[in-house]
């Protein structure tokens, strides 16, 4: 499989063939609503902003699986990011990104970039190992470790990079120019 051969569900629980983002550069972010990292919506919005109209999208997953910081329902969620972050990229259907109930989208983005590409600041990083270590996850070596892990995807939907939770939007935008 390949990534644009997967169907994921929006919020409303349309199916939507990733397909449909053929020849965009992607950034796939698992998110939440209630963690200390969700104010890097309102940094995502600024890289949709300026890169959306150049064939760049942001495919948001809100996944509740870390502390249970994604809490509501898919309509919740989105009210939440359009009216605090003034958010206007895709956003899905809340799901699990570890452990046996892991989508199989998110099963194949960590198998295509197991390992993250920029450890960002590492005493951030070790507060976030410690804290993921009380969340409700299943770790493996290939494992998400947190909210706002962000994969990069370029035109041709090869994974070209993963960046840690602490890594913020703005640090990526370079690499994103880059691809488009």
């Amino acid at each position: 499989m390949n990534f644009f051969d997967f169907t994921v569900l929006d919020n409303k629980g349309v199916e939507t063939p990733l397909a449909n983002f053929k020849g965009k550069v992607l950034l796939v972010v698992n998110t939440a609503t209630g963690c200390g990292l969700t104010p890097q919506y309102e940094a995502l919005q600024k890289l949709y902003d300026d890169f959306g109209a150049q064939g760049f999208e942001i495919l948001d997953f809100p996944c509740n699986q870390f502390l249970e910081q994604a809490k509501g329902s898919d309509d919740e969620i989105q009210q939440f990011c359009t009216l605090t972050y003034h958010t206007t990229f895709p956003r899905f259907k809340k799901i699990d990104v570890n452990g046996e109930s892991a989508d199989p989208f998110f099963k194949f983005l960590k198998n295509e970039m197991p390992v993250p590409t920029n450890e960002g600041n590492k005493i951030k990083n070790l507060a976030i190992a410690a804290a993921a270590k009380l969340s409700k996850a299943v770790h493996e070596d290939n494992d998400i470790k947190w909210n706002f892990t962000k994969f990069l995807v370029d035109r041709e939907g090869k994974v070209v990079a993963r960046f840690e939770p602490t890594v913020t939007p703005d640090v990526i935008a370079p690499a994103i120019k880059e691809l488009l």
